[in-house]
C-alpha cells in the first residue's frame, strides 16, 4: 500500500505527515465507494447524451412538424432503445441518423 500524507499547519508554517490507520481506512472506503458507482456513472453520461441528441430531434416529432421521414423514426427509437443496449466494450455505439 502506498504511503498517504497530508499536508498540516503547524507553528513554524506546514509540515507533511503520514496519515493515520483510520484516515487511511476512511480513504480506502471512499475510493471503493467511487469505484463502485462507475457503472451508475456511465450510465448517467450515456443517458445524458442520448437525452441530448433526442432533444436535438424533438422538432420532428411536433404536431406542425412535416411527417417524420422513417430514417428519424428508427433513429429517434434506436436512441430511446440505447441505454438497455450499450455495451461497456463499445460493441453497441451510439446510434446515428441514417443507421
Amino acid at each position: 500500500m502506498a504511503i498517504r500524507t497530508k499536508m498540516i499547519a503547524s507553528p513554524t508554517g506546514s509540515e507533511v505527515v503520514n496519515l493515520t490507520d483510520a484516515e487511511n481506512a476512511l480513504v480506502d472506503a471512499e475510493e471503493k465507494v467511487w469505484a463502485d458507482g462507475a457503472d451508475a456513472r456511465a450510465m448517467e453520461d450515456i443517458r445524458e447524451k442520448r437525452d441530448d441528441l433526442l432533444a436535438a430531434t424533438d422538432w420532428a416529432a411536433m404536431p406542425d412538424s412535416p411527417t417524420m421521414s422513417d430514417a428519424m423514426t428508427k433513429y429517434r427509437t434506436a436512441l430511446r432503445d440505447y441505454p438497455a443496449t450499450y455495451a461497456s466494450d463499445n460493441s453497441a455505439a451510439i446510434p446515428t441518423l441514417g443507421e
